[in-house]
């Protein structure tokens, strides 16, 4: 691939980038991930900038977000990323993701009601390929867990991105989550002590698999380091790092996520036998 042109600016946003991934993955130091993601952040300034510097920037509130929901200080992160955006039509795809999937973990989706449906009704990310995903985890972490079918159905049936089929599919989706609620509300719910009990073990084992995940791959990138020819080892696990954290909304502790990070494993295995392949190593020097 070619590589990027990194302005000064975003060269060292960047390297304040990669410094916070290596304190979160390999010095577990959250607090000090932090500190370099506010650091690069600052950096790169309030403008919208290259694309380049808006994926650093973007990449950094990733990894910002992450540190913060392992201090347990995730009540903080969606003030934190907005000091950064803003307004939260302004929140790149990837950070809302993140941040609708953080609060319905920890069961607190009204944080994200106003946020989520600011940014989708924005016109510019009306036209973002990432929109009709956002929707349906809007609607099935936010809307439909708050009891707001009224306003689900609104905004589906007021949603001109979507196809008829795919609007026929979420008003079914609606019609059974609203017979489900009706059948909760007469049957007896657990506690509101088991409840937060449970956010907690959602939580903490989401944080046990990601650093699992990354110990493995850490594992198997430092034996292979000697081999690095093309790409230098920090930058490798930076960049499998980050694809992870995305891969997250698909929420690694269900089964039905399992072949997805399956074939992400083996994507990257491929991607390391292009690399080593003997056509793209570089002649031996004496």
């Amino acid at each position: 691939g070619e590589a990027l042109a990194w302005s000064p600016v975003s060269g060292q946003a960047a390297a304040l980038l990669e410094e916070a991934a290596e304190l979160l993955v390999l010095h577990r130091d959250f607090a000090g991930a932090v500190e370099r993601c506010e650091a690069g952040c600052d950096s790169l300034g309030t403008g919208t900038g290259t694309d380049s510097s808006a994926e650093v920037k973007c990449s950094l509130c990733v990894v910002g977000i992450q540190a913060l929901a392992e201090m347990n200080r995730w009540r903080e992160v969606l003030s934190w990323v907005l000091q950064y955006y803003h307004v939260p039509r302004h929140l790149p795809p990837k950070v809302l993701e993140l941040c609708i999937l953080l609060y319905s973990k920890v069961r607190e989706p009204q944080v994200m009601l106003e946020v989520g449906s600011s940014w989708l009704r924005d016109q510019t990310n009306k036209s973002l390929p990432e929109y009709g995903s956002l929707l349906e985890l809007y609607l099935l972490h936010v809307l439909l867990p708050l009891g707001r079918f009224e306003g689900a159905e609104e905004l589906v049936r007021g949603c001109d991105v979507l196809d008829s089929e795919q609007q026929v599919a979420f008003l079914r989706t609606i019609c059974e989550s609203r017979s489900q609620w009706a059948q909760q509300e007469e049957m007896h719910l657990p506690t509101e002590e088991q409840q937060d009990a449970g956010a907690e073990t959602v939580l903490g084992a989401l944080s046990q698999k990601l650093l699992t995940m990354l110990t493995l791959l850490r594992r198997a990138l430092r034996s292979m380091s000697s081999q690095f020819y093309l790409l230098p080892y920090k930058k490798m696990l930076l960049a499998t790092f980050l694809l992870y954290l995305v891969v997250v909304r698909l929420d690694p502790a269900s089964p039905t996520s399992l072949p997805f990070i399956y074939k992400l494993v083996q994507l990257f295995r491929q991607a390391w036998a292009a690399v080593v392949s003997p056509i793209h190593r570089p002649p031996i020097q004496n």
